[in-house]
């Protein structure tokens, strides 16, 4: 299974300002598959540590943190010479000794030509607990699900994720329908690895569900072994609420959703963790399109997304008959699907910060509005071929962007700023230039 964050590694590894490196993401997005991926396609060796229930490494990191002493202890434990050059060292788990994570900054400092990368499926709540390891030693490196593009390339669609790529719409539109019902199978399948997997092994949605199922199982196990006791419940009252939250015609996040009479101060902590955990996306609130937009950004309003289209479907009960019955998909679940799956496509573009817009009486709402660091886009989001956006033309209106963009199933077209851009080519937005151009 390709990962496009692969090459993202190969820039890591050649970089002559390489620090020990970060994985950051959910449970079973596949960050220890990328690490031995990238092991066994770059090095010519690989050691590999998995701290979770690891007495031996707990007590080599426990006393001092001297390079040369840990890296003897990492070669009597695997066996293996460690070749700083050669060598590709895999700390996983790492957030279970917090001694190993206060290692990098040594490993930094003092032998550089090392080259380390961690994960852990709850490493963001560790860092972000207070566990010590120094700001600016080390590089981060997010790992979401597969995109839309990863899955047409994990399921034997290679030459048309290239046609997507190449951004040739006038080709593109020649397969709309291949398109289209290829995003049909990603609504439902999402991006998890296991579930990509078992649909491309055998198309079978039933073990597709399985699949989806058992993850969800393991978050709400992982809710009860890792969340501080008093706050599981609530944990657990914020992550079933989100379907209905999304429901919802506007989707902003309401705690009394969560429970009648709901205050943000009851709930706050437990929305973090999730945050924390990779299981949510907060998109926030901006009243003001200005630049950077996270300076506009009102902390009492936003949205909350799950980490994949697939588990959301999983979570409202979408049955596969919906999916093999044509449009029935896009239709009656265009509110929480199309949403979240456009939600997840532009939180793979990089250096792309994402909010939604509405003005102070919320009477205008863009769905989305992305920063690339020069520009404000609006995004409009439609599930089927809508060419209504009364929204979005109020805000062109009032605020002149350079460009903007409204999504749906419609082929490719640009007037004046505004670009008509399929849903199935979102991840595509950051090619285009200020006039609307490819």
């Amino acid at each position: 299974m390709y990962r496009t964050a692969v090459e993202k590694l190969y820039e890591w590894k050649k970089s002559k300002r390489r620090k020990p490196l970060i994985i950051e993401g959910a449970r079973q997005v596949g960050k220890t598959w990328l690490m031995k991926e990238f092991g066994r396609l770059a090095y010519a060796d690989t050691v590999y540590i998995n701290f979770d229930s690891n007495p031996r490494m707990a007590e080599l990191f426990a006393s001092d943190l001297d390079v040369g002493r840990l890296v003897r202890g990492l070669e009597l434990y695997s066996g293996k010479k460690i070749d700083p050059d050669g060598t590709l060292l895999i700390f996983d788990e790492v957030q279970e000794v917090p001694r190993a994570l206060s290692s990098l900054k040594y490993f930094y400092e003092d032998a550089p030509q090392y080259h380390i990368v961690c994960a852990g499926s709850l490493l963001g709540i560790a860092l972000h607990g207070g566990t010590s390891f120094p700001v600016g030693k080390v590089d981060f490196l997010k790992l979401r699900p597969l995109s839309f593009k990863e899955f047409l390339n994990a399921t034997g669609r290679e030459r048309f994720a290239e046609l997507l790529a190449s951004r040739d719409f006038g080709m593109i539109a020649s397969f709309r329908q291949t398109y289209i019902e290829a995003l049909r199978q990603y609504y439902f399948v999402g991006g998890m690895p296991e579930a990509v997997q078992a649909f491309a092994d055998d198309g079978d949605y039933d073990e597709v569900r399985a699949v989806q199922s058992r993850i969800l199982e393991a978050y709400e196990q992982d809710f009860s072994k890792h969340a501080p006791g008093e706050l599981v419940p609530r944990i657990r009252m914020i992550w079933n609420s989100i379907p209905s939250q999304l429901s919802r015609e506007n989707k902003k996040f309401v705690y009394g959703l969560v429970r009648e009479g709901g205050r943000a101060r009851e709930y706050e902590t437990a929305i973090m963790w999730l945050c924390d955990c990779g299981l949510v996306h907060r998109i926030g609130r901006v009243t003001a399109p200005g630049l950077p937009l996270k300076a506009y950004e009102d902390l009492k309003a936003f949205k909350l997304f799950v980490v994949d289209v697939g588990l959301l479907g999983c979570m409202t009960g979408l049955h596969k008959s919906v999916l093999l019955g044509g449009n029935a998909l896009f239709s009656e679940f265009k509110g929480a699907l199309t949403e979240q799956y456009v939600c997840q496509e532009l939180e793979t573009v990089p250096g792309l910060g994402v909010y939604y817009y509405t003005n102070d009486r919320s009477s205008c709402e863009v769905d989305f509005v992305a920063d690339d660091g020069e520009r404000v886009i609006p995004v409009e989001v439609k599930a089927e071929i809508n060419p209504k956006a009364k929204s979005l033309k109020t805000y062109i209106e009032k605020y002149r962007p350079s460009l903007a963009v409204r999504t749906s199933m419609a082929d490719y077209k640009r007037e004046g700023v505004l670009v008509d851009l399929p849903l199935y080519a979102i991840e595509e937005i950051s090619a285009l230039d200020r006039a609307g151009d490819l």
